[in-house]
C-alpha cells in the first residue's frame, strides 16, 4: 500500500492515510466510527469515499469539537463528544447498529503537543495538564503532588518504562514537601538529575508519557475499548488501529489474534481457536520513509488491521 491521498491539515497530519483507508474497505453505502476525529483528516478522507453511507466520530477534546463544525450540515457526519470508551452506548443511541469499519489513530495529536498550555510537551514552560478532556477532573499536577512515592514509582515503571522509577518518584515527593510541582519546567528540574547524560529528551519523554496515559486512563480506554469491538462490528466489517508505543500496541495485538487480552486464545470442545477477529495484516504496517521524512510523528506508528469472522 502507497501513501497517496492526502488530506491537508494544520491540526494534525493524518497518519498512513491511505493505508488506513484501505484498510477499512470502505463501501460507499456503509456505516463507519473514527473514534479519535482529532483534526478530521482521516474522517474527512473516509466521507469522501461515502455516498449514501455514514460516519460516526468520537473525540473528547474541545478543539477537536471544533474541527468538527464545519461539518455539522454533512448529513451523513455525526460527532459524538464523548470518550470512545463509551463506544457501545452512543452507537446505540444514534442507532448505528453493526458497523462495517472502525478506525483508532491511538496516542496525542500533533496540535496537543503543539499547544504549549495544554502541559502535553517538554518543549515548553506551562502548566502541567496533559487533560486530553479539559473538564476532565484529574491533571497531571494532581498526580505528581498527590500520589504516594509508591503510586508514583507504579505509574512511572508501567507506563513510562523509566527505569529509575522509585528513584525519581520519592525524588518528586521529596521536592513537592517544600514546593509543589506545578510546570514542565518544575518537573524537569526535578528529572534532571537523574537522567541518563546525552539522553535527557528521551528520559523527560518517557515522564511525560506515564503521566499522560495515567492523567486519560489511557490504557484502561484502551482495553474497553477493544472488547467492544466484536459486539458493533458487522460480519466482515474492519478494526484499524494505529498506535505509537508497546503499549498500545500489545493489548491491540494480543486482541485480534487471540480473542482476549492477555493469556493464550482458547479453544472449543474440537480444538477450533475462539477468537472474533482475524488478522489481516500478520504484521503491522509501518509509514514509508517518504511519509516519515514529511511527518516524524510517523516514524513510530505501527497500523493493525483486522476483520470480524463472518459467523459471529
Amino acid at each position: 500500500m502507497k501513501s497517496e491521498t492526502t488530506i491537508p491539515t494544520a491540526y494534525h497530519a493524518p497518519v498512513m492515510l491511505t493505508e488506513c483507508l484501505d484498510g477499512l474497505a470502505i463501501r460507499p453505502e456503509g456505516t463507519y466510527v473514527d473514534v479519535t476525529f482529532g483534526g478530521g483528516g482521516h474522517a474527512r478522507a473516509i466521507l469522501e469515499r461515502l455516498t449514501t453511507g455514514r460516519l460516526l466520530a468520537f473525540d473528547q477534546d474541545a478543539d477537536a469539537a471544533a474541527n468538527a463544525r464545519e461539518l455539522k450540515n454533512d448529513t451523513r457526519f455525526t460527532f459524538i463528544a464523548a470518550n470512545f470508551r463509551h463506544l457501545t452506548r452512543y452507537l446505540k443511541l444514534y442507532k448505528a447498529g453493526r458497523v462495517d469499519g472502525i478506525l483508532a489513530d491511538l496516542g496525542v495529536s500533533s496540535h496537543q503537543f503543539d499547544t504549549a498550555e495544554r502541559g502535553f510537551s517538554t518543549r515548553f514552560e506551562a502548566q502541567l495538564d496533559m487533560r486530553m478532556n479539559q473538564q476532565g477532573e484529574r491533571n497531571a499536577r494532581q498526580i505528581l503532588n498527590e500520589y504516594s512515592a509508591a503510586e508514583l514509582q507504579s505509574v512511572l515503571g508501567r507506563y513510562g518504562e523509566v527505569h529509575n522509577a522509585r528513584t525519581v518518584a520519592e525524588a518528586i515527593v521529596a521536592v513537592r514537601h517544600n514546593s509543589p510541582i506545578q510546570t514542565v519546567n518544575d518537573l524537569k528540574a526535578v528529572a534532571q538529575r537523574y537522567a541518563p547524560r546525552h539522553r535527557e529528551n528521551k528520559y523527560f519523554a518517557q515522564i511525560f508519557q506515564a503521566l499522560r496515559i495515567e492523567v486519560n486512563e489511557e490504557m484502561a480506554v484502551l482495553e474497553e475499548f477493544l472488547i467492544q469491538v466484536p459486539e458493533v462490528l458487522a460480519p466482515g466489517g474492519r478494526l484499524v488501529v494505529m498506535s505509537y508505543h508497546s503499549l498500545e500496541d500489545r493489548p491491540v495485538k494480543n486482541f485480534i489474534n487471540k480473542g482476549k487480552l492477555e493469556g493464550e486464545v482458547e479453544k472449543d470442545f474440537y480444538g477450533n481457536e475462539i477468537k472474533p477477529l482475524r488478522a489481516i495484516t500478520r504484521k503491522p504496517l509501518e509509514a514509508s520513509s517518504e511519509e516519515i521524512e514529511r511527518n516524524p510523528r510517523a516514524r513510530s506508528a505501527k497500523l493493525r488491521i483486522a476483520e470480524l469472522n463472518s459467523n459471529e
